[in-house]
């Protein structure tokens, strides 16, 4: 049983007094220690459980992404390369979804900024003020409009997800329509405008399922980059147990004591969310660590 989910496991020093400095960077592309990924729709290339480095001079033409640094480095960088992905016997293209779990923390740390800033690159390429086209700067992190100077830095959509349990200590897991028979999950929900994180754990909870909850409290976050999520973990204390599913997020859901999830898992009419998310290590760490599955 694990302290912090997937990807919040791994410390980058993402060393952002860099980014403004062009020399800086230049010299980290070409300095020895340095190390490259490419990094197309969100996957990069994994052999043997790690990404694929090459030293960034020779990396495929694309666009860098500065990332951060090595421990105890001074001169050199972890830069991601917005390219497609070379041909490699050796390894296969794996998201995080794919790999987040078996990849080590600051490999998978890096793979999940390197996908959230390909993926905002991806979906900003003009200005929203007066829609010249924007090129890209400070290492990736910002884009500049071209025609009027204005800037432009990646967003993250704050989403909630939550564990709730009852008096019983019964964990609540629901469906999706779109899911597989029987895959389950916790509940979650994007944050709305000028609303608090306990709101939105309450609001969402009562309306995919009807419940009244209390006792909210925070547990982890994880980035998300799905396409720019930041999923902030709770658990909360349901003060009912009648569920009324809405019908359009939520088709199913249902209580689980601990011996009900474990046989539900050995029969194969239970299928949890991947290893590599929030919402596993929610459920792990309420059930006091799940067996392999």
């Amino acid at each position: 049983m694990n302290e912090l989910p997937p990807m919040a496991r791994g410390y980058v020093d993402r060393a952002g007094h860099h980014r403004s400095d062009d020399a800086w960077l230049n010299s980290a592309w070409h300095d020895e220690d340095s190390r490259a990924f490419v990094v197309q729709d969100g996957r990069a290339l994994v052999s043997d459980d790690h990404l694929v480095w090459t030293p960034p001079a020779a990396a495929p033409t694309g666009e860098p992404l500065f990332l951060g640094v090595p421990s105890g480095s001074a001169t050199a960088g972890y830069f991601a390369v917005m390219a497609q992905l070379p041909a490699d016997a050796n390894a296969q293209p794996g998201s995080l979804r794919d790999v987040g779990a078996q990849l080590d923390p600051v490999e998978a740390a890096l793979l999940a900024e390197a996908a959230a800033l390909e993926q905002w690159h991806g979906r900003h390429p003009y200005c929203p003020r007066c829609g010249a086209e924007t090129v890209a700067a400070m290492g990736g992190h910002l884009r500049r409009c071209i025609a009027d100077a204005s800037e432009h830095y990646p967003r993250t959509d704050p989403a909630v997800i939550m564990l709730v349990v009852d008096d019983d200590d019964r964990a609540l897991l629901a469906g999706q329509p779109t899911w597989p028979i029987g895959r389950k999950s916790t509940l979650a929900g994007y944050v709305d405008a000028g609303e608090t994180l306990e709101q939105a754990v309450a609001r969402e909870v009562f309306e995919e399922v009807g419940l009244i909850v209390d006792r909210i409290h925070y547990v982890a976050s994880q980035p998300w980059p799905f396409p720019s999520s930041l999923m902030l973990a709770f658990t909360a204390h349901a003060t009912s147990t009648s569920i009324t599913v809405d019908g359009a997020e939520i088709s199913e859901a249902r209580w689980f004591t601990r011996e009900e999830l474990t046989t539900a898992l050995d029969d194969g009419t239970l299928l949890l969310p991947m290893r590599a998310s929030v919402a596993f290590f929610l459920i792990d760490q309420w059930f006091g660590g799940l067996p392999a599955c």
